[in-house]
């Protein structure tokens, strides 16, 4: 599966512990949505049409109205990397 490299950053983000918060606006669509690290840091690459993208394949998931995390299709796409600390 060819993911970019925005999305191969969020992944690796979800992958570590982290989760995607959104909102949604008064016709139930998300309209804006924020990627927080387990750490607590707000990553700017997740933009709303990386989210979509991810969601479209099935790459994260929500339940029950929690904020998004990484599926197990997801761990399995992300690739390895270092994590430099």
């Amino acid at each position: 599966m060819n993911i970019s490299k925005a999305e191969q950053r969020v992944l690796h983000s979800l992958a570590q512990g982290g989760h995607i918060r959104h909102k949604r606006n008064k016709n139930s669509k998300i309209d804006e949505v924020m990627c927080v690290t387990r750490d607590g840091h707000i990553l700017s690459d997740c933009t709303l049409e990386v989210f979509a993208r991810l969601k479209r394949r099935r790459l994260i998931k929500s339940r029950n109205g929690n904020p998004y995390q990484i599926s197990f299709l997801g761990r399995r796409s992300v690739r390895s990397q270092l994590d430099n600390r």
